[in-house]
């Protein structure tokens, strides 16, 4: 077993294939007795086939570790979106929507908007946690099928839903429409104890972010409405 720092926790785990190892590669610590104990087993790579087809279980051992590390962040204050972040000025943005609806393709608009000034912190699914009563995002070993992501922590600006429009704009979320959104695009843990958890963390991204809905195209000129609203932290609730 290896020792990682991965969302300000020090986990431990074992890989049996190359990706999760080749991956976790940047965030690795020296070895800890605090570590977290982590571990994917023979036979939860076999439960995933049926649910998995696709996938060899080289990646199918990769997306387990995932699991069980956003589990064990929930009982940190933590949780995973489901999300593109972007950061400009050492702030963290975060674009979320379903798979196909162009969160990584808008935040390549950020990187040409703003060039070596930007970078993306995680493309897939970065940590959310709260620290000393700071929200971070947090890049992660788990980050999608282009693995693109730091190991650093940045404090979080907002979180923008992503919806495909003609035009250009950018409203303020209502707090049940927020919750509803953030929800559904993060990991949920089947135990009731530990769901309970995840909903006390979302109610502390509620009210340490603003959560915005963002209806754009794929010119740059939505990362400029994006930008424009999301940095100054304010805007009207639909």
């Amino acid at each position: 077993m290896h020792c990682y720092r991965i969302a300000d926790l020090t986990v431990r785990y074992a890989s049996a294939y190359t990706t999760l190892a080749a991956r976790s590669l940047k965030y690795s610590c020296p070895e800890s007795d605090d570590a977290l104990t982590l571990s994917v087993d023979p036979a939860q790579i076999e439960a995933f086939r049926p649910i998995s087809p696709g996938l060899n279980d080289d990646l199918r051992e990769y997306m387990l570790m995932g699991k069980a590390f956003y589990e064990k962040l929930i009982e940190f204050g933590g949780m995973m979106l489901h999300a593109s972040a972007v950061v400009v000025d050492d702030r963290a943005y975060l674009f979320s929507a379903p798979s196909g609806t162009g969160k990584s393709t808008h935040t390549e608009l950020w990187l040409r908007l703003f060039g070596t000034d930007a970078y993306i912190l995680n493309d897939d699914k970065p940590a959310l946690r709260v620290v000393d009563g700071t929200l971070y995002a947090y890049g992660t070993p788990f980050s999608g099928k282009y693995d693109i992501s730091e190991n650093r922590r940045v404090p979080l600006a907002g979180i923008a839903f992503i919806e495909r429009s003609e035009t250009n704009s950018i409203a303020r979320m209502a707090q049940n429409k927020a919750i509803y959104s953030l929800l559904n695009q993060t990991a949920r843990p089947a135990s009731v104890s530990l769901y309970s958890v995840l909903l006390q963390n979302l109610d502390r991204v509620l009210r340490l972010t603003p959560i915005y809905q963002l209806k754009c195209n794929m010119d740059i000129e939505a990362a400029h409405v994006a930008y424009e609203t999301m940095r100054k932290g304010n805007c009207d609730e639909d």
